[in-house]
């Protein structure tokens, strides 16, 4: 019977090709299967705030003149012509435009004339785990954001729009796109906090028990941790670059905060590495564990063998088909024969139990596994 081979629900994405090779750069080709644009937009200054869907772009223009800064967040990329109207609205170079509609970017800042172009990557954890990228524009008197799909970590952003709170009405535009990117860096770690769970779940498991399922979930749980290092790591550098270079749209204190920022990207990317290892660690603890069991079926085995070698050598020699072997007469040679196989087998018992080759002689529990310290009824000092 053919064995039927399971594909694994996550893939790691590679970066495909959306426009045939000589085609014009700056070309934009839309994903047929991309979810339609859903634009909001909110508009603020140190004084109030509008929030507003916008459905033409006499709408948004009315905003902008009216406020000091706008934050237009667009949710999907399957419309080619509204993105062409935003591109003309807010003067976007046709490249940057063509990289948001590729979505397998890596983060990265990107400097014009103008305006900033920045890329990052957010994560979501539902079932499985999934990366999205972001799109950023930065300009004088706006932010501009595009996503993949709706459903993100920037609530807490919009809450501190509506209700003034801190220096978000008054920082500007890089403060704006600071308090997005904080958000997006910081929504990793209650994913990262979900792994932690998983891995010492799996620990427990791994230890207990030592089933066929448990490799496959721990690679899938590898193959996760690998893309969850591939989405933050370039965020490091592209924060650093816009801490690094002076740039007239990023303030003095938003690149004091972005400092923060990098700080969260190093602790992520440190908690990261540390489930890597977890995760791989999984694996040799498993493999140790298969081959440990192993070892005692086979130990099993080799005592039984062992037991029986001497008593088949017994029972072999009085098989032998001799004429003159006196104690085959006698009335009492066939139980005797048995006790003295009873006691063979009894004493290689007793010998093998007393090595430590049968039965476990110290049980470890799991109070002292989860606790580590001096035995019950020893000090300390007394075990130094």
């Amino acid at each position: 019977m053919a064995t039927r081979t399971r594909k694994p629900k996550h893939r790691i994405p590679r970066i495909i090709a959306r426009r045939p090779p000589g085609t014009s750069p700056g070309t934009l080709h839309i994903d047929p299967t991309a979810p339609k644009p859903v634009v909001k937009a909110f508009a603020y200054g140190p004084d109030g705030f509008a929030e507003q869907d916008i459905d033409d772009s006499a709408a948004l223009a009315g905003l902008m003149q009216q406020w000091p800064l706008v934050w237009v967040n667009v949710d999907g990329l399957g419309d080619g012509d509204l993105l062409q109207q935003f591109g003309e609205m807010f003067n976007l170079h046709r490249l940057a435009l063509e990289d948001v509609v590729n979505v397998q970017q890596r983060a990265k800042v990107e400097p014009y004339e103008d305006q900033l172009f920045m890329v990052a990557r957010m994560a979501h954890l539902q079932g499985h785990l999934r990366t999205e990228q972001v799109s950023f524009f930065v300009g004088e008197n706006y932010v501009l954001t595009f996503q993949e799909q709706s459903g993100d970590c920037f609530d807490l952003v919009r809450q501190r729009i509506r209700s003034g709170r801190g220096l978000i009405r008054r920082g500007g535009p890089g403060y704006l796109a600071y308090a997005l990117l904080d958000a997006l860096i910081d929504a990793y770690f209650p994913i990262l906090e979900t792994y932690g769970e998983r891995i010492e779940a799996l620990e427990t498991e791994v230890i207990a028990r030592c089933e066929a399922d448990l490799i496959a979930r721990i690679h899938h749980l590898k193959r996760e941790m690998l893309l969850l290092r591939r989405a933050i790591w370039p965020h490091r550098e592209a924060i650093n670059t816009l801490i690094r270079e002076e740039s007239a749209l990023i303030s003095a204190e938003a690149r004091i905060h972005l400092r923060d920022c990098y700080d969260h990207v190093i602790q992520v990317l440190d908690m990261v590495e540390t489930y890597r290892e977890l995760a791989s660690g999984l694996l040799d603890v498993y493999l140790s564990q298969v081959s440990n069991r192993m070892n005692e079926v086979m130990k099993v085995l080799t005592i039984f063998a062992a037991i029986f070698i001497p008593l088949t050598f017994m029972a072999g020699l009085y098989g032998m088909n001799f004429a003159h072997m006196p104690e085959l007469n006698w009335i009492w040679s066939y139980p005797v024969l048995l006790l003295a196989m009873a006691i063979v087998a009894g004493v290689m018992l007793l010998f093998f139990r007393r090595r430590g080759w049968l039965g476990r002689r110290d049980q470890i529990t799991d109070d002292a596994l989860e606790n580590p310290g001096p035995p019950a009824g020893k000090s300390e000092d007394a075990t130094k």
